[in-house]
């Protein structure tokens, strides 16, 4: 579970998976006795949720301040890119030039364009805060079922 914890900033860490990988090997080996197969497959519905808004998020973020559909786009393929070939940093920076680049295409002028671009790295800043917080509710969980 820390390593899932570890895997919400590693981007090449798949974080809520791995951490619900943990809880899942702990419920199976007390079998299920301290903490129930519903909650484990609750905790595995939110899990599979997190991974799919972490690539939609940053472009939530994008559209909320305005971005064209380039901008939207970008971002999306931002965060994929950035992710595929610059782990970290490409996770970080890659949603924001994502969004730059496709408002930029769209002839938006550089203000709208780095507007849409922020919006798509708060989209990215909110995930991490939703992996993290998932994660933490897991272990308090375990923890929980501990005593």
């Amino acid at each position: 579970m820390l390593i899932g914890l570890i895997g919400v900033i590693l981007p090449f860490l798949p974080g809520v998976s791995l951490a619900w990988l943990g809880l899942f090997i702990y419920a199976a080996f007390t079998h299920f006795k301290d903490i129930s197969l519903l909650a484990i497959l609750v905790f595995l519905g939110l899990a599979i949720i997190s991974t799919i808004l972490d690539l939609i998020i940053p472009s939530l973020g994008a559209k909320k301040y305005k971005a064209s559909k380039w901008g939207i786009i970008g971002a999306f393929l931002g965060s994929l890119l950035g992710v595929a070939f610059f782990n970290l940093p490409g996770a970080i920076i890659g949603p924001f030039l994502g969004a730059l680049i496709g408002e930029l295409l769209a002839q938006r002028t550089l203000k709208q364009a780095t507007q849409s671009a922020f919006g798509a790295f708060l989209g990215f800043i909110t995930g991490v805060l939703i992996k993290t917080i998932l994660i933490f509710i897991m272990i308090g969980f375990l923890i929980a079922s501990l005593f």
